[in-house]
């Protein structure tokens, strides 16, 4: 009786799973992606491992420009890769067309890197596929160019960088330069100050040399007046 229970509810869950998939499929055909998207949705709801259901919901979601729901769902598929091919060695189109999806939503994110990668994961699965095959090349190309890219810019950005270094470098001699041409000029400015002082006191000491010199020399009269004056009386 449970056997028969179990059975019947597979049954049921399987019939439910192909139903929602085969309206969104409808849907789909129908440009319709949005709804497509539910329907698909409502069939991994009844069977989470369905590998149908999670590429179809994420074909709904590329086109939908959903692209990071997508390349999980892609992912999701990828992670089932060895079991898929152990069940059945023809999954191997079905897994090479996610790899072909994976590498298209890469291309868009410009990580040419993971794209190139991707297409060549197709290209195991499904060698006589001429577009992977064309957007690989194509990858490559944008990868190398992005490669070239970045190594003109890291260059450049060293160039910049050598030259600010010089820049500065010469900034600081011509502040130095500077700092020591005002330290010069401010001693300069020193001396000629001391020299001033120096000058004037040598000249006030003159003066009053001079002074002093004039005074002796008048007292030296004074007294000789004086002498005379007394000599003139005595005669």
């Amino acid at each position: 009786m449970t056997t028969a229970f179990c059975c019947t509810n597979d049954m049921f869950a399987q019939k439910a799973e192909r139903s929602h998939i085969r309206k969104g499929n409808k849907l789909y055909k129908e440009e319709k992606y949005t709804e497509s998207e539910i329907a698909y949705r409502q069939s991994i709801e009844v069977n989470p491992r369905s590998v149908e259901g999670s590429y179809n919901l994420g074909n709904a979601l590329y086109k939908q420009e959903k692209y990071p729901e997508a390349a999980e769902q892609y992912q999701q598929i990828v992670g089932q890769r060895e079991r898929l091919l152990a069940e059945n060695p023809a999954n191997a189109q079905r897994l090479a067309e996610v790899f072909h999806n994976l590498g298209n939503i890469q291309m868009k994110n410009k990580d040419y890197a993971k794209s190139v990668e991707a297409y060549k994961q197709s290209l195991r699965m499904n060698p006589k596929d001429e577009e992977t095959r064309y957007n690989l090349a194509l990858a490559q190309k944008l990868l190398n160019d992005q490669q070239q890219q970045n190594q003109d810019q890291q260059n450049q950005d060293q160039q910049q960088q050598q030259e600010q270094k010089e820049q500065e470098q010469k900034q600081d001699q011509q502040q130095q330069q500077n700092e020591q041409q005002e330290n010069k000029t401010q001693e300069q400015k020193q001396e000629n100050e001391q020299m001033s002082r120096d000058n004037a006191q040598q000249i006030l000491d003159a003066f009053l040399q001079d002074e002093k010199d004039t005074q002796e020399k008048v007292k030296k009269a004074q007294a000789k007046h004086q002498e005379r004056r007394k000599t003139d009386k005595q005669w």
